[in-house]
């Protein structure tokens, strides 16, 4: 708790930045979505689903899945002939990684809502792309490793391509010509929000105008899966009730749930998006990082790394605590990260916390680890955008009396700002501030 108190008590985190200060910066606003996920394929309809309390979560069939521990993920709805059965096909599979046809899947949406298709030099210099993944496609590692016992010959030259994270991020700028910064974020379960964020700080620093961002993530498998129970982190006590299995905040929870999807928003200065008359559904007014620095998947028990983390994008945003009306949480699922995030934001926002709304998707859609915070954040752009607050699902028995949100209700603020929250193992932490258009 003394670190907590020295956090808030600092002047570095308490210290409202000059306008002098804040003129130079530039303005940076959504003006296009795209996402396929648990939830279905195109923004409308999961974004629809979400409010009405659907759940993507299902049995995982199978001989390989039968005796693990955990036996349910958040899968994308597929069926024959559709957008992701397409994007999924045997010839698109053969050169890319999974993730990556996700990604390029809802960049297509995203630039299309964004109306944004540039064609001059100019204009795709200054278009750039940050998308990354949190991990690679085991499958595809196992599936090489056997094709290699039969003969070096059997090994695919798009193997190596297929697994890089930054693959997805490469694919887009080379399918659509943008030549601004292409970058590549791989932080875990934190990957979708810094990914955001790095998009909006290039922009808002000049090295571009438009920014392709968010994250894709597809690596669901018997592997994987066990991987992740033998670290104690997977739901296993509602295998036969999947639709339950992920309970944010809920005092039964018992580990997250696997998903899988992609996310991509589109990013632009205000004054380029203004000029060219485009739908603005919000800002993102800042951006904060931190490091946990304790261990490799468990947070600091009084959330110290969150609250720097939350702090820290509230300082960029140049706003006070009491302007945050809405936390779209990272909470999991999991019994030990759901408490230590409900005690940071208790610790940051003292008797202020009471009047903030809370929620988290993941019970929804289950957690898409590298694909996390850039789903959760479009469901927070859009929540700014409609003053809707989406639910927390299964969530029975609270942790404690915060204002969770149990179904999605009216947003009454003045001017409605959120906090988005992302963690990673490792102990990485991301937070993205984000308001409505004023």
């Amino acid at each position: 708790m003394r670190l907590i108190k020295s956090l808030l008590n600092s002047k570095q985190t308490c210290q409202v930045r000059s306008y002098s200060q804040l003129s130079s910066k530039r303005r940076v606003v959504v003006t296009g979505l795209g996402v396929v996920c648990p939830l279905g394929t195109g923004t409308k309809l999961t974004w629809d689903n979400l409010l009405k309390g659907h759940c993507g979560i299902v049995s995982l069939e199978g001989e390989e899945y039968s005796k693990l521990p955990c036996r349910v993920a958040g899968v994308i709805p597929t069926q024959k002939d559709s957008e992701v059965a397409k994007a999924l096909s045997r010839a698109n599979l053969k050169s890319m990684a999974p993730a990556t046809c996700l990604a390029l899947l809802a960049t297509s949406e995203a630039l299309s809502d964004a109306k944004w298709f540039p064609n001059t030099d100019g204009d795709k210099e200054n278009t750039g792309v940050a998308l990354g993944m949190g991990m690679i496609d085991l499958k595809d590692v196992c599936d090489t490793n056997e094709a290699l016992k039969l003969g070096y010959n059997k090994v695919s030259p798009f193997f190596v391509p297929r697994i890089l994270p930054n693959m997805a991020a490469g694919q887009i700028s080379i399918k659509y010509g943008f030549r601004g910064p292409n970058h590549a974020v791989s932080t875990a379960c934190a990957t979708g929000a810094h990914s955001i964020g790095d998009a909006f700080r290039f922009i808002r620093n000049g090295d571009a105008d438009v920014m392709v961002c968010g994250g894709a993530e597809s690596c669901i498998s018997p592997l994987a899966i066990a991987g992740f129970c033998r670290l104690r982190a997977l739901s296993t006590s509602f295998n036969d009730e999947p639709a339950r299995s992920s309970r944010p905040f809920d005092k039964k929870r018992d580990g997250f749930v696997m998903g899988e999807g992609a996310a991509v928003l589109i990013l632009e200065e205000y004054e380029h998006a203004l000029m060219r008359n485009a739908k603005m559904y919000a800002e993102i007014l800042g951006y904060g990082l931190s490091g946990d620095a304790s261990h490799i998947t468990t947070p600091r028990e009084d959330g110290s790394g969150a609250v720097l983390s939350m702090s820290r994008a509230i300082k960029d945003s140049n706003i006070k605590n009491e302007q945050i009306t809405y936390i779209n949480a990272h909470a999991t699922s999991t019994p030990i990260g759901d408490g230590i995030e409900s005690t940071a934001i208790k610790a940051l926002f003292k008797e202020h916390s009471s009047k903030i709304k809370i929620s988290s998707t993941k019970g929804a859609h289950g957690h898409l680890l590298g694909a996390a915070g850039n789903l959760e954040a479009v469901f927070t752009i859009l929540a700014c955008y409609h003053g809707i607050l989406p639910p927390t699902l299964n969530l029975e028995e609270p942790v404690d009396d915060l204002c969770y949100i149990l179904k999605s209700k009216k947003w009454n603020s003045e001017k409605r700002v959120a906090l988005k929250n992302s963690f990673g193992f490792g102990g990485t932490n991301a937070s993205l501030c984000i308001a409505q258009i004023s």
